[in-house]
């Protein structure tokens, strides 16, 4: 992959994070408590699917870069490739049960934040065919991209009001 296709794809990234993020916490969606959202109390429990999405995009935020600086195409970078996937995977099906009934998008729980979890849903899948394929531009363009939004939407749960947040900053 290029550096101006890396760049574009990190730049779609950040902005589509960013405007998800954006809309999620300030447009009344379950992970903020803006506009007297009741499910403010529920984004400062840690629940299982919380404790799980965290513990495995935690995971997913440590190894990335181990995968990413290392010699690509060997047994290890598949071997830790494959560890990636799944805890992304892990992450994103978790995600979907992480809401607040009643509150978010219409009422159903869900913000606009969860969008992420369909989109990791799709293009994980397409980023493994992609190598299996030898579409080795689109696989990396895929997989960086995964992993700046992971940075960046990880990045955002340090928000005030949010769970983590909360717990580093108090709240």
């Amino acid at each position: 992959m290029s550096k101006t296709s890396l760049i574009i794809t990190a730049a779609i990234t950040v902005f589509i994070t960013a405007t998800l993020t954006f809309l999620s916490a300030f447009g009344g969606g379950f992970a903020s408590s803006a506009g007297g959202d009741p499910a403010g109390a529920a984004a400062r429990t840690l629940t299982l699917p919380i404790g799980l999405h965290l513990a495995t995009a935690a995971c997913a935020a440590l190894l990335g870069p181990f995968i990413l600086l290392r010699r690509k195409g060997d047994a290890p970078h598949k071997a830790l490739g494959r560890t990636w996937a799944a805890l992304m995977l892990i992450t994103a099906i978790s995600s979907a049960f992480i809401r607040a009934p009643g509150a978010g998008i219409a009422g159903t729980g869900f913000s606009f934040i969860h969008i992420f979890t369909v989109w990791t849903l799709v293009t994980l899948p397409m980023g493994v065919w992609a190598a299996r394929n030898g579409q080795v531009r689109m696989h990396r363009g895929i997989m960086v991209g995964l992993y700046i939004g992971l940075l960046i939407a990880g990045g955002f749960t340090f928000i005030p009001g949010r769970l983590l947040g909360n717990l580093v900053f108090g709240g």
